[in-house]
């Protein structure tokens, strides 16, 4: 069982969850994240009654011990995810608190990707957020069901989300940041781009959160909660810059429906040189047919 005592030395989120992961080789999937955060030192997990907040820690300045809070109103993934987000906190020993020995999170704060931010406070959040992601979705276990996949499909983010016991948003930025696809995901809500995930290889897109989605996309259909569309051919002009397109062959959307007018937004780049290029080499059967039909 890892303790305390096997992290000592050790300051980063890799390096931390390295470390849990080599002291638990066996760790279970889903991870106990409330058994694993009281093996290393929390002392209990409470009811956080502070409005605004989701998730909170009190501890000492010596870090002997810690307490989290979590906001009673969190689903059970979000819970997960916090608590894990806050055990981060405690094991970074550079994490400062607001106030003396309590940290305090809102929605913002989790919400914090940047872990190389200027600002040390979203900083600190984003780091957090990759400790929890690391712990809750161990690299070594995620890879295999990316990696398995011949053809990336949002049936992967679901397959995630279900494994590791997390929201599917988290399981959306996961499945992007080790996919080897030039891929982008995009949430959107009521016809609107509320954030993008992208692989690093991706094209410039020629819209932005707050943008609405593009008039041709597939989102725009009413698809209800889970339905899951096909990887259909997408109109390049509606997404990405013109400057962009010489670099872009091929384009498919696929589309995943959610509740309360949440939709996710799977986009697939083909790229290659124009003289060497075969549109059809890394397509499915269904794909295709789709790409021939279209």
């Amino acid at each position: 069982m890892v303790s305390r005592l096997d992290l000592d030395g050790t300051y980063s989120p890799h390096g931390l969850v390295t470390k849990i992961l080599s002291a638990e080789p066996n760790l279970r999937i889903p991870v106990p994240i409330e058994e694993l955060a009281h093996q290393l030192d929390i002392a209990e997990i409470n009811e956080l009654a502070t409005e605004g907040f989701l998730g909170g820690l009190l501890t000492n300045p010596q870090r002997s011990f810690g307490s989290i809070l979590v906001s009673a109103n969190l689903q059970r993934t979000r819970r997960r995810f916090t608590i894990a987000h806050e055990l981060g906190h405690f094991l970074i020993p550079y994490h400062t608190p607001q106030e003396e020995g309590q940290f305090l999170c809102d929605k913002k704060a989790l919400g914090q990707l940047d872990t190389k931010s200027r600002n040390q406070f979203y900083r600190m959040e984003a780091e957090a957020n990759q400790f929890a992601s690391l712990l809750l979705m161990p690299p070594p276990r995620l890879r295999p069901l990316i990696d398995g996949k011949r053809f990336p499909s949002l049936e992967t983010v679901l397959e995630i989300h279900q494994t590791f016991d997390v929201s599917k948003y988290a399981a959306a930025r996961a499945y992007i940041e080790y996919n080897s696809e030039c891929l982008a995901l995009l949430v959107a809500r009521h016809g609107k781009i509320q954030a993008i995930y992208k692989t690093r290889d991706f094209p410039r897109l020629a819209i932005a959160a707050g943008d609405p989605i593009p008039n041709n996309s597939l989102a725009l259909s009413r698809f209800s909660p889970g339905a899951l569309s096909d990887s259909d051919p997408a109109d390049m002009h509606e997404w990405f810059d013109i400057d962009e397109l010489s670099r872009v062959r091929g384009l498919y959307e696929q589309v995943l429906g959610q509740a309360n007018g949440f939709s996710m937004i799977q986009l697939k780049a083909l790229m290659g040189d124009p003289d060497e290029y075969d549109p059809e080499a890394d397509m499915t059967s269904k794909e295709r047919l789709a790409y021939r039909r279209w």
